[in-house]
Parts: C-alpha cells; sequence; structure tokens
C-alpha cells in the first residue's frame, strides 16, 4: 500500500454505487439472468425476453455497462451482450461475506455439533 495520494490505477474500478443501482433493478437483474443462462445475446434477442420498447431495453443495458456488469463485442453488424461477473463478486466480498462469515461458521459448527450427539 502507498501512501501516495496521487495513484493512479490502469483498471476501472467499479463504483459500488453504480452496481448496487444496476441490481436493484427487476428488469436489469432479469437481463443478467438471461445472460448468465446464454452469453453473447444481442439486443433482438434480449428485447424478445421482456415486455418494453427496444430504447427501454438499451437504456437498461447503459446503465448495466456502465456498471461494468455488462460488456460488449461488435460481430459484424451485431453487438453482443456478455455478463460480467467481476463487480457482483467484488460486492459479495466487501459487503457480504466479511459480515456472513462468522455467523456461517458458527452455525456449522452447531450443525456439527447437534448430528454428532446420539439420539435418547
Amino acid at each position: 500500500m502507498t501512501r501516495d495520494l496521487l495513484v493512479t490505477y490502469s483498471f476501472d474500478v467499479p463504483d459500488d454505487d453504480l452496481v448496487f443501482k444496476a441490481l436493484a433493478d427487476p428488469t436489469r437483474r432479469f437481463l443478467l439472468d438471461q445472460l448468465f443462462a446464454r452469453d453473447g445475446r444481442t439486443l433482438t434477442e434480449l428485447e424478445s425476453e421482456v415486455d418494453m420498447s427496444r430504447f427501454g431495453v438499451m437504456k437498461h443495458l447503459k446503465l448495466l455497462e456502465e456498471a461494468g456488469l455488462v460488456v460488449t463485442r461488435k460481430e459484424g453488424r451485431e453487438k453482443k451482450h456478455f455478463l460480467n461477473p467481476v463487480p457482483i463478486r467484488q460486492i459479495h466480498d466487501r459487503w457480504i461475506d466479511k459480515f456472513t462469515e462468522r455467523n456461517v461458521a458458527a452455525l456449522l459448527d452447531l450443525k456439527a455439533e447437534l448430528e454428532s450427539e446420539e439420539p435418547s
């Protein structure tokens, strides 16, 4: 770790607020689920899965891209969308894992203890 406050990074660090905002909307979560099920979908394919206009789907995809949850690649005339799970994992590691580790360990210990006791 450095004490230099002017350090710059060569990679984009996703903003937690953008990721949380992107994940807060059920339509965006549904789009991410669709990409999880089959990556590399076009706008037309994703649009066919939701009951909204093409423009509405484009706005949702743009927000997902800004949050780093979706990356795109041009293939000929098509633009394919791919799930990027890294920001979700970073949220998990930063906000969920540290708060649940001790509780989960305690529950696993309790489970093991209860299962090892002989029934009366």
